[in-house]
């Protein structure tokens, strides 16, 4: 699953039964991730892996972690959002790139 938001691009997967990767290409995204839920998750960097960082937690705490990012919407417009983020503004251009490439998809 790839989450788009306003604390950080993520990537979840589950490695194994039970064992779950939230994976980052920012360490920052993880570390505000961390910060939603005040949790001290220890962070892998591998940096030779496809996303150089994730944290490894169970399904409960991804439940946790989604519900927490949902209760944080409070906002209308995503890319606006964004934009406005210092440390997030950076990933603008390539949510734009998605937004087009998707929105092209729906247009066939």
């Amino acid at each position: 699953m790839w989450l788009c938001t306003q604390f950080g691009f993520f990537s979840i997967v589950q490695k194994r039964p039970g064992e779950f990767h939230v994976r980052a290409r920012v360490r920052r995204d993880l570390e505000n991730l961390a910060g939603l839920g005040g949790s001290a998750w220890e962070i892998i960097e591998t940096a030779d892996a496809d996303y150089r960082f994730r944290i490894v937690v169970d399904q409960r705490a991804v439940a946790a972690i989604l519900a927490q990012l949902a209760e944080r919407i409070d906002y209308a417009n995503f890319k606006g959002r964004i934009h406005s983020l210092p440390d997030q503004a950076e990933k603008g251009p390539a949510y734009g790139k998605l937004w087009g490439n998707l929105l092209a998809l729906q247009e066939g």
